[in-house]
C-alpha cells in the first residue's frame, strides 16, 4: 500500500503544480491579491506531497519491498541500512524524485522566507518554479515512475552498484542536487523579473542568498564526488575531466560569475543584463547535466544508462526552458537601464573581467565535453577529449583570474587609484616571489607552469589576508581594537576572505598532487619491498575477509622510513557476489605534507595467482589534503556569508506613514 500512497501523492503534486503555474501569474497580471497568495499554499502543498512520495520510496527500500521494481533492482536484504537508504536516490527514478523534492523545497522556501519580496514578483517567481515542477513531475509520472510494481516479486534484490555503496557517494547526490536545483529558484527570479520588467538593486538583494546557498551546496557536492573518486576508485586521482564531472563543474563556474555579478547589481545598480543572463545560463547548464546523464549518450560511473526515449523527453524540457527564457531575455534585455557608470580601473571593471574569464572557461569545458558527441552524431567517428586538452586550455585561462582575485578587493567602486593599489600590493608580490623561489629550491624540479601557479596561489593567499588585515587595521591599532573591528565587520566580508583563502589553499593541493606526484605500479609477491618518496613499503601478502554483503582480499603493507616503522596499510579488493562486480578500496596514510596511497588489483596472470603475486599501485601525492582543507574553507566562507543579516533580510518594506500631513508652520 505504501508505494500506491507515494504514487498518488505525486499525482496530487502534479495537479498542484499545474494550478501554481497559472493562477498566481494571472493574479499578478490582474492585480488580484488572493490569486497571487495562492502560490504560498500550493508551493507548500507540493513540498508536503513530494515529501510523502519520497518517504514512501525510502520506506520501501528500508523494509526491502521487492514488489517495487526500483527496490528489487537497486537493493538487497543483506545490504547495510545506510546504503538501503542511499538506494532511494541511487537509481534514475529515485534520483529524479530527489530532484523534484529539492525543487519543491526551494519553492516553499521562497514562500516561507520571502516576506519582504513584493507580491507580484513572488507570485511570478513561484509560477515559473511551478513550470519546472510540472515538467519534471510529468516526466516522472509518464516515463519514470519510481513505484512501479513487479509480480511475482523476486526472492531478493539485485543490489545497488557496489561503487555507490560508500559514505562519500551516499552524500554526494543530495548535495549536488541541492546545488543544481538551487539555481532553479534563481532562474525563476530572473524570468519573473523579465516578465515584470523590473530589475534593480532590491531584486539583486533578494536573489543573492539563494544564489549563494545553491553555490555552497554545489561546491559540497563536487568536492564529495572528488573525494570519493580519490579514495574509492583506486587510481589515485581526484579529477579526471570525465564528461559527467564536467557537467557539474560548468554550473559551478557560471554560478561563481553569477554570484559576483549580483553583487555589482546590488551595490552599483549595474550588470543587470549580465546577472539575468548568467542566472538563465547557470540553470540551463544544470538541465543540460540532467539530460546528459539520463539520455544514454555517455557511459560513466556517474551516469544513469537509460533508454534514449527518456532522454528525448528531457531534451524537449531543455529546449522549452532554455529556448523560452533566452527568447524572453532577447525581448526584454534591451529595455534594461545601463545602471551605474565606472572607469576601466575599478572594482566593477575587475568583476566584469572575472565574468568574461569564467564565461570563456565554461565555454571551453562545454566544447570539450560535447564535441565528441556532435562528431559521432555527424560522422560516426568516436574520439575522446581528456585531460591533455583541458589542462592545456582551461588551466592557463584561469591563472589571470587568480591574479585578478588577489587585486580586486583593493580596488574601489566606480574609479580606483591604480598607483595606490600597486603601492599596497607591492610587498605582497615580493613576498610571493620569495616563497616561490624557496619552494623551487627545495623541490628541485617540476614544470614551469607549476611554479607560476604556486606563485599565484601564494599571491592570492597573501593578498586576501592583507586585505582583511587592512579592514580591521591590524598592526595600525591595538590588538584589542583590531579584534573589535573584526567583530563588527559584516559576516559576508569574513566569508569572502575565507572563501578566497580557501581557493588559494586548494590550489596548493591541485598543483602539488599534479606536478610532483610519484607513482609506482609493480608486480609484487609476499616479501617484496618498494621504495617511493623516501618510504620503504613491504608487501606481506593478502588474506580473505568477509563483509556484510561482500568478500574482500585484504593486503598488508608495512611502511618504514629510514628503518623506523611509520604505519601499516590495508588496501582491499572487494567482490560483491549478488551484483557480480568488484571494487577497489585504497589505503591511505594522510599528512599535510602528502598522502602515501596504495591499492591492489587482481593477479596479473594465472601463474602469478598460483605464486600469490598481486598488482600493487602505490603513489605519493604531495599536498593533496590542501584540496579538502581549501574546499572546506570555500564552503564555510559561503555558509558564513549566508548568516549575514543583510542577505537574510533583503530589501525592507517601507513603513506606512500614519501621522497627519504637516502644516506649513511645522
Amino acid at each position: 500500500m505504501t508505494p500506491e500512497i507515494g504514487h498518488f501523492a505525486l499525482a496530487l503534486a502534479f495537479a498542484l503544480a499545474l494550478i501554481q503555474s497559472v493562477l498566481p501569474l494571472m493574479g499578478a497580471n490582474r492585480g488580484m491579491l488572493l490569486w497571487m497568495q495562492s502560490a504560498r499554499a500550493t508551493s507548500i502543498g507540493q513540498l508536503v506531497l513530494v515529501g510523502i512520495a519520497f518517504g514512501a520510496l525510502m520506506k520501501s527500500f528500508i523494509v526491502s519491498d521487492f514488489t517495487v521494481i526500483n527496490v528489487a533492482s537497486n537493493s538487497h536484504s543483506l545490504k547495510p541500512m545506510l546504503y538501503k537508504i542511499a538506494g532511494t536516490w541511487g537509481s534514475h527514478e529515485g534520483s529524479l524524485l530527489l530532484w523534484v523534492l529539492i525543487l519543491t523545497l526551494f519553492g516553499a522556501g521562497v514562500s516561507l522566507f520571502g516576506a519582504n519580496i513584493p507580491e507580484t514578483l513572488k507570485a511570478r517567481t513561484l509560477a515559473v518554479q511551478a513550470w519546472i515542477s510540472t515538467g519534471f513531475l510529468s516526466f516522472m509520472l509518464l516515463t519514470s515512475n519510481p513505484f512501479d510494481r513487479v509480480f511475482p516479486p523476486p526472492a531478493d534484490g539485485n543490489d545497488l552498484n557496489p561503487l555507490l555503496q560508500d559514505v562519500g557517494l551516499a552524500l554526494h547526490p543530495p548535495f549536488l542536487y541541492l546545488g543544481y536545483v538551487g539555481f532553479s529558484i534563481v532562474f525563476s527570479f530572473a524570468v519573473a523579473a523579465l516578465l515584470e520588467g523590473r530589475i534593480d538593486a532590491a531584486w539583486a538583494r533578494w536573489v543573492r542568498p539563494w544564489t549563494l546557498a545553491a553555490w555552497v551546496f554545489l561546491t559540497a557536492g563536487i568536492v564529495l564526488g572528488s573525494w570519493w573518486a580519490y579514495y574509492e576508485l583506486g587510481w589515485g586521482g581526484w579529477w579526471f575531466w570525465d564528461p559527467v564531472e564536467n557537467v557539474s563543474f560548468m554550473p559551478w563556474l557560471l554560478g561563481t560569475a553569477l554570484l559576483h555579478s549580483a553583487i555589482v547589481t546590488e551595490k552599483r545598480d549595474a550588470f543587470k543584463s549580465w546577472t539575468i543572463l548568467l542566472a538563465i545560463l547557470t540553470f540551463s547548464l544544470s538541465l543540460l547535466g540532467t539530460f546528459v546523464v539520463r539520455s544514454g549518450l555517455l557511459t560513466s560511473v556517474h551516469a544513469f544508462a537509460v533508454d534514449p526515449e527518456r532522454g528525448l523527453y528531457i531534451l524537449f524540457l531543455l529546449a522549452l526552458s532554455i529556448g523560452g527564457s533566452l527568447a524572453l531575455y532577447a525581448w526584454r534585455a534591451p529595455m534594461m537601464e545601463a545602471g551605474g557608470l565606472f572607469k576601466p580601473i575599478s572594482r566593477e571593471a575587475g568583476l566584469l573581467v572575472n565574468n568574461l574569464i569564467l564565461g570563456t572557461a565554461t565555454g571551453t569545458v562545454l566544447f570539450g565535453t560535447l564535441y565528441p558527441l556532435f562528431l559521432e552524431a555527424v560522422t560516426g567517428d568516436k574520439i575522446s577529449v581528456g585531460a591533455p586538452f583541458f589542462n592545456a586550455t582551461f588551466v592557463p585561462m584561469m591563472l589571470p583570474l587568480v591574479l585578478l582575485m588577489g587585486m580586486g578587493p583593493f580596488l574601489s567602486w566606480k574609479r580606483a587609484d591604480l598607483a595606490g593599489v600597486l603601492q599596497r600590493v607591492r610587498f605582497i608580490a615580493l613576498a610571493s616571489i620569495v616563497v616561490t623561489l624557496v619552494i623551487w629550491y627545495i623541490q628541485e624540479g617540476g614544470p614551469l607552469l607549476a611554479y607560476i601557479s604556486i606563485l599565484l596561489a601564494v599571491w592570492l593567499l597573501f593578498a586576501t589576508l592583507r586585505e582583511w588585515a587592512m579592514r580591521i587595521r591590524l598592526f595600525d591599532v591595538s590588538f584589542t581594537d583590531a579584534m573589535r573591528r573584526a567583530r563588527n565587520l559584516p559576516r559576508a566580508s569574513h566569508g569572502m576572505t575565507m572563501a578566497h583563502a580557501g581557493l588559494a589553499l586548494a590550489m596548493f593541493g591541485f598543483i602539488g598532487s599534479s606536478a610532483w606526484k610519484t607513482e609506482e605500479v609493480v608486480f609484487v609477491a609476499p616479501g617484496t619491498t618498494i621504495e617511493i618518496a623516501g618510504f620503504d613499503v613491504m608487501f606481506e601478502g593478502v588474506e580473505r575477509v568477509r563483509g556484510p554483503n561482500y568478500f574482500a582480499d585484504r593486503g598488508t603493507l608495512k611502511v618504514t622510513r629510514k628503518g623506523q616503522a611509520v604505519t601499516t596499510l590495508f588496501p582491499e579488493r572487494r567482490y560483491y557476489p549478488i551484483a557480480e562486480s568488484s571494487t577497489t578500496e585504497s589505503a591511505i596514510r594522510s599528512t599535510l605534507a602528502g598522502d602515501l596511497y596504495a591499492s591492489i588489483a587482481e593477479p596479473a596472470s594465472e601463474d602469478a595467482e598460483l605464486s600469490g603475486a598481486w598488482t600493487l599501485r602505490i603513489l605519493y601525492e604531495p599536498l593533496v589534503n590542501f584540496i579538502w582543507i581549501g574546499s572546506a574553507l570555500l564552503m564555510l566562507g559561503g555558509g558564513l556569508s549566508l548568516t549575514d543579516r543583510r542577505l537574510r533580510v533583503g530589501a525592507p518594506k517601507r513603513a506606512r506613514t500614519t501621522s497627519a500631513t504637516p502644516t506649513p508652520a511645522e
